[in-house]
């Protein structure tokens, strides 16, 4: 019997990621902000998370296998290459805000297809202080 295949993790997410996030961040709050918590993820520990949560934390559905993302990530783990870490700024519970996927959406379904209690490697943020989404 074939084992399952399973995602290797890097222990740093690659430069160019940090650099989507911070796109993407700019969307959702003022472009210093959105620096600023990219900036942030370099120096934040490595966390764990199952792929699982972190779709229904974010409130995101699972993209679909055959998205070209998705897939291209499935390919790199059959291959054994490693896969960046996921980038997250924290929800907020209290004030019904998700939590938020700066970078590695489509490695979290694909991890989520390959094992939904698969842990993905993360580098979780919070929001700096005294700014909105």
């Amino acid at each position: 019997m074939k084992e399952p295949l399973s995602a290797q993790w890097k222990n740093q997410s690659d430069e160019h990621d940090y650099v989507a996030a911070a796109s993407y961040l700019s969307l959702l709050v003022d472009p210093k902000t959105a620096k600023q918590t990219a900036a942030s993820f370099k120096k934040s520990p490595i966390s764990k998370y199952l792929a699982k949560d972190l779709l229904r934390a974010s409130r995101l559905p699972l993209l679909q296998a055959e998205n070209c993302h998705v897939k291209a990530d499935l390919k790199k783990v059959k291959k054994g290459d490693q896969l960046s870490p996921i980038l997250l700024v924290r929800g907020d519970l209290e004030n019904d805000q998700p939590l938020v996927i700066a970078d590695g959406y489509h490695r979290v379904c694909a991890s989520y297809y390959l094992d939904e209690n698969a842990e993905v490697l993360c580098h979780l943020v919070d929001l700096k202080p005294g700014t909105t989404r």
